[in-house]
């Protein structure tokens, strides 16, 4: 593989390092036993669609609703 870019980053006192002139947003980073870091990009996007798991869950949500077998009230007045 050919490196677009090639400098030297420094880790500042948050341990935080810099991309200099990054394409994306978001990266996921894989971090290796032999000091290698991964970053791929990421790019975020709506769904296309609910998957059936989350469906299921939010039609046993209404049933427990609906039957009465809720949490108990919570107090938000203080916030």
């Amino acid at each position: 593989m050919y490196a677009i870019r090639n400098y030297t980053v420094h880790i500042d006192s948050k341990k935080r390092i810099t991309i200099r002139g990054a394409l994306f947003q978001y990266y996921n980073v894989k971090e290796y036993e032999n000091g290698c870091i991964m970053l791929e990009p990421r790019e975020l996007t709506v769904p296309e669609s609910i998957s059936v798991k989350t469906l299921k869950d939010m039609d046993r949500a209404i049933e427990n609703f609906k039957l009465g077998d809720v949490s108990p009230i919570i107090d938000l007045s203080d916030f």
